[in-house]
């Protein structure tokens, strides 16, 4: 990037990186106790604050700027609550009465205010990042950004505030009852922790606007939700994302414009916009929750289940040979029609057992092989055993109990149809009087 210069896009980038990891800290805990749209109402709610603010100090000082924005998200936390329990309706509709309400009355107001003091209401909304590193202030006799300097001090206290409480926000999260019985009550926790967002979100007002740190309270975390179970690590992924984020997006901003013929980008908006690709990115290749993670499991479970089911019948068909009666043909179209299975798939089953050495293929058709004859006996096993224990333990009549065996052979287990044998008695047959086979030496 040839128009890159350290000065101005070294602080830019920082300023955002702060921001973005000062809100990811505690948007986890927003996230985990799906209560994101919270931080939303806390962030736009904080308004009504911050103009009252104005109003009595008749300046944009930061300590009259912090308290009335302490107070706005205190009480809409509490009014939330309060709606929520009294008026008996959702969280979701009590937050929605509270957002809109004092956003509302928070406009009404900075337009007031803003005939008196020197107030921009899109720099609320929206930010001014870039022009961070014209308004600097001296910190250890270094000259900083005062929004830097700002926006590092929030997040040294929001990871402080974590990493001190993080066992009691973890079972606050998940369990606020045990939280409470276990000395640690779950209101005290959630009110400290509203009354941080709203430090969060005042703090990036004036720097990077509501928008940005909306998105940075809630999708760095979503992302990292996806990727990993364990809260710890969410925590640490969560950060990092939002702080890829911030670099990625201000990069962005300075060079997606020129493919379009345009001049630039707004910074913070192009921040939030790659914290959103980075999600959706997570969203597709999760290696746990992924779209195509999902997709390649689902796939696979599907193509073990017409096996199972090809199996099944190969050998449900050797049992009618056995008994002298006739048993049709064998042929793949047959067994296709039979099984009601993909045109597409199918072949490439069959295929799969060749390769498997589970089946061959003759001039009659296709039969099974020792190995695969094992490997049917034992879906055949699980399936009888489910149907006879539906029926004597279920009490669901024998022309019902098909559908549902047929569901759950797949996924037993030599240990599961033990367990289910003793359960019936270990029953010679099911309830159609089909003979339940031994279980396959290669098992036992």
């Amino acid at each position: 990037m040839s128009n890159w210069d350290w000065f101005l896009d070294g602080w830019i980038v920082l300023a955002g990186a702060l921001c973005a990891a000062a809100s990811a800290l505690l948007g986890n805990f927003l996230v985990l106790r799906r209560m994101t749209l919270l931080g939303d109402a806390i962030t736009h709610a904080v308004l009504p604050g911050l103009a009252i603010a104005f109003f009595l100090s008749e300046s944009r000082s930061s300590l009259p700027m912090f308290v009335g924005a302490v107070v706005a998200g205190a009480l809409t936390t509490v009014f939330t609550e309060w709606i929520r329990r009294y008026g008996r309706v959702d969280e979701g509709a009590s937050m929605g009465v509270v957002f809109t309400s004092l956003f509302a009355l928070g406009l009404v107001m900075i337009v007031r205010a803003a005939d008196r003091v020197d107030l921009d209401a899109d720099c609320v909304l929206y930010g001014a990042i870039e022009l961070t590193p014209y308004d600097p202030i001296a910190v250890l006799g270094i000259e900083v950004p005062r929004a830097v300097a700002t926006l590092g001090a929030v997040t040294l206290v929001n990871a402080a505030f974590v990493l001190s409480f993080f066992k009691e926000l973890k079972i606050s999260s998940f369990d606020p009852a045990l939280s409470t019985t276990a000395g640690f009550p779950a209101g005290v926790m959630h009110l400290a922790l509203m009354v941080l967002v709203a430090v969060t979100a005042v703090a990036s007002f004036e720097s990077v606007g509501s928008v940005l740190v909306v998105a940075m309270f809630v999708v760095p975390p979503a992302a990292a939700y996806l990727l990993t179970d364990r809260l710890a690590v969410m925590v640490g992924l969560s950060v990092l994302l939002a702080v890829l984020s911030a670099g990625l997006g201000h990069v962005a901003a300075l060079e997606v414009p020129g493919w379009f013929g345009l001049r630039s980008a707004t910074t913070a908006g192009m921040m939030a916009v790659a914290a959103g690709a980075l999600l959706v990115l997570c969203l597709i290749f999760s290696p746990r929750h992924g779209l195509l993670t999902r997709a390649w499991r689902r796939r696979r479970l599907s193509r073990r289940v017409v096996a199972d089911d090809v199996l099944a019948l190969l050998y449900r068909l050797r049992e009618r040979a056995d008994e002298g009666e006739e048993p049709g043909p064998a042929d793949p179209r047959t067994l296709r029609k039979i099984l009601g299975a993909s045109r597409v798939a199918f072949p490439r089953t069959l295929r799969d057992l060749r390769r498997r050495r589970l089946i061959r293929k003759t001039a009659a058709g296709v039969t099974l092989t020792p190995a695969g004859a094992e490997l049917a006996g034992g879906v055949v096993r699980s399936h009888r055993l489910w149907e006879e224990y539906l029926a004597t333990h279920a009490d669901r009549p024998p022309e019902e109990v098909h559908a549902t065996a047929h569901r759950l052979e797949h996924f037993t287990d030599r240990r599961l149809r033990d367990a289910l044998d003793a359960a019936t008695d270990a029953p010679a047959t099911d309830p159609h009087g089909a003979p339940i086979p031994p279980e396959p030496p290669s098992s036992r």
